[in-house]
């Protein structure tokens, strides 16, 4: 169905509660237990609820079994026309998203979603951002990182404290959350399409005065992480400095 028919169906349906934007791109060997992991969740809840998947520019059958499992949900596929990389697919997942909060989650479930309700505490008690961390006390590391990407991650954070957001211990776990008012004035704002991303629109949070709150989280490392060691860690250290420049 195209986008344009999904709008105008959508009209006609009372805004969700809460928006869950997950981002793909050839992930047919994890969509599926994730989907069914986060649907047997949130039919728990007495809140509505919709899915959003960004398809990157997926080759397999990601997108097959998207519609199998969510079939009868509020969902919505959006398909980039070209892959356009993950900042760039949470950037429009956040937008299109019509519910009062948003989450963004990778498609691994790395923080699985039970701890969601860690970060809707905070967005009830007044705050407008809500992201989990595995680096404050109280956070839970079922299964860690190699060392190597431990290390490159402290080193990481460090230089993000330095020029950007002191005080943050972690700005890397896909999972946070957005008031729908947040959302819609930091994601236009948003420029960088790497994984840098987050570093972006978590200082665009507070430069633009919105209540951010870091929040410890379980965590699971997932063996089959697409991030490359060595090409993505440079070209974001090289972005956290463009982006002080910008700022400037």
């Amino acid at each position: 169905m195209k986008e344009q028919e999904v709008q105008n169906r959508e009209r006609d349906v009372p805004p969700p509660y809460l928006s869950i934007v997950i981002p793909v791109y050839n992930e047919e060997k994890r969509i599926g237990d994730s989907l069914k992991k986060i649907v047997q969740f949130l039919d728990q809840k007495d809140y509505e609820w919709e899915i959003l998947i960004v398809d990157d520019g997926c080759r397999d059958r990601t997108i097959s079994i998207a519609h199998e499992i969510l079939d009868g949900r509020q969902y919505r596929i959006m398909k980039n026309e070209k892959n356009m990389g993950k900042g760039a697919s949470i950037r429009r997942g956040m937008l299109a998203g019509r519910g009062e909060i948003c989450l963004f989650s990778d498609a691994d479930l790395s923080t699985p979603i039970e701890e969601l309700d860690k970060l809707i505490g905070p967005i009830r008690e007044g705050c407008d951002v809500t992201f989990g961390s595995r680096a404050m006390k109280g956070s839970e590391l079922v299964v860690r990182q190699p060392l190597h990407r431990e290390m490159m991650g402290r080193s990481f954070n460090l230089l993000v404290q330095l020029l950007h957001l002191p005080g943050i211990k972690d700005t890397q776990c896909g999972f946070k959350m957005f008031t729908r008012k947040a959302a819609q004035a930091v994601f236009p704002l948003q420029e960088m399409k790497g994984f840098c991303f987050d570093v972006e629109i978590l200082v665009l949070a507070r430069r633009l005065g919105f209540k951010i709150r870091e929040v410890p989280v379980r965590w699971i490392d997932s063996p089959q992480s697409k991030v490359s060691p060595i090409r993505d860690s440079l070209s974001m250290f090289a972005d956290l400095v463009k982006l002080k420049f910008r700022r400037r």
